[in-house]
């Protein structure tokens, strides 16, 4: 029997994932054909008539179905792009998002060479690796409260250490600055920010596969910026800034968190959706 083509496999996934109520349904069975072929996206287009092998549409098959269930495609594959570099993921970690990328930007515009980083929630590392990858002679700590998110950070710096074989990093299991009693340049955090009560309305691919310890806020979302910025100026030198990622809705709350401490030129950041994203401010003590 003749094997099936790379276009009719591909058809087959993307309306069994339109059936199922998956936004992005045909981009998703691209990506994951891609993945199980080892092919690239102008394979669809220039090459729909290769034949995929048996065991090829197994395993397409049985990831459809898992993506059809919701979960995560990056859970599927494995990895995430971010800033431009592949980051390993999976359960333990939150996903990295295309927002983050706004905080990591922003970050970089006032960071300087020789300067140390304190990411607190770091989960994948991906904040504090991108950050270290693109400037020079930097050092950083990420900390986080789950040894499992930890090995997957350690894991992403070892696999980016091929490129930069003389990237700084430490990562540190602990609650926020338990334990800590070095002083940073700049402290950067993606904390928790989601009401406790609205977690069970998130999207299935985040309530049921990501770990809610990376998701709850608290009651008001705001617990742990709270925590951070009333702890932070211990761990800053003079001069020194702190940046938060935030919820689109929680730009004027933070900032009000952020003076009450003691920051001052506390500025907010929008995202590419126009959406207030980043706030960030300095420490003089």
């Amino acid at each position: 029997m003749k094997e099936p083509t790379y276009r009719d496999v591909y058809d087959e996934g993307a309306a069994r994932l339109g059936e199922a109520g998956i936004e992005e349904a045909e981009l998703d069975a691209r990506l994951l054909l891609e993945f199980v072929c080892g092919t690239d996206r102008n394979t669809l287009l220039a090459h729909g008539e290769r034949e995929v092998s048996e065991e090829e549409y197994g395993r397409y098959s049985g990831f459809i179905e898992r993506r059809a269930a919701h979960v995560p495609l990056q859970h599927l594959t494995g990895e995430q792009d971010f800033m431009g570099l592949t980051f390993l993921v999976n359960k333990d970690v939150l996903v990295p998002r295309q927002d983050t990328e706004v905080l990591v930007e922003e970050v970089m515009k006032h960071l300087h060479d020789g300067m140390r980083i304190l990411d607190l929630c770091t989960g994948t590392g991906c904040v504090l690796l991108s950050l270290l990858h693109y400037s020079n002679d930097c050092e950083g700590v990420g900390v986080d409260l789950s040894e499992r998110a930890l090995a997957v950070a350690r894991e992403n710096q070892e696999r980016l250490r091929s490129d930069r074989p003389e990237m700084k990093a430490r990562f540190l299991e602990g609650d926020l600055f338990a334990g800590l009693e070095e002083r940073f340049d700049m402290i950067v955090s993606n904390p928790p920010y989601i009401k406790t009560d609205v977690i069970d309305t998130l999207m299935p691919e985040v309530r049921e596969h990501e770990p809610v310890m990376a998701l709850d806020g608290g009651a008001d979302g705001l617990v742990f910026y709270r925590r951070i910025a009333g702890d932070a100026g211990a761990y800053l030198n003079g001069g020194g800034m702190l940046f938060f990622e935030i919820g689109c809705e929680q730009a004027e709350d933070v900032r009000s968190i952020m003076e009450a401490a003691g920051f001052r030129e506390v500025e907010v950041v929008k995202d590419f959706a126009g959406l207030d994203r980043v706030v960030y401010g300095s420490w003089f003590g």
